[in-house]
């Protein structure tokens, strides 16, 4: 019994190093393929600008409502 840990994580790190390389290979090789990396650049940085502005937004609703709860049940900050 004392080997199926061994063994489970040894094929847990060969699967997810194979899956590591593969994708570091296909973005790599994706890379090289692109015509155009201005237009690429531009269109990755204002996906990722509107990544962080929902994720800022998300995080003033919970706080909101983490606030409006806390006082709703008379809790003390």
């Amino acid at each position: 019994m004392e080997w199926i840990p061994v063994v489970f994580v040894t094929f847990k790190f060969l699967v997810l190093g194979t899956g590591m390389f593969f994708a570091v290979k296909w973005h790599y090789d994706q890379g090289k393929k692109s015509p155009d990396k201005a237009i690429e650049r531009r269109a990755v940085l204002r996906a990722s600008g509107k990544v962080a502005a929902l994720f800022v937004l998300a995080l003033l609703g919970v706080a909101l409502l983490a606030y409006v709860m806390i006082k709703t049940f008379g809790m003390s900050l």
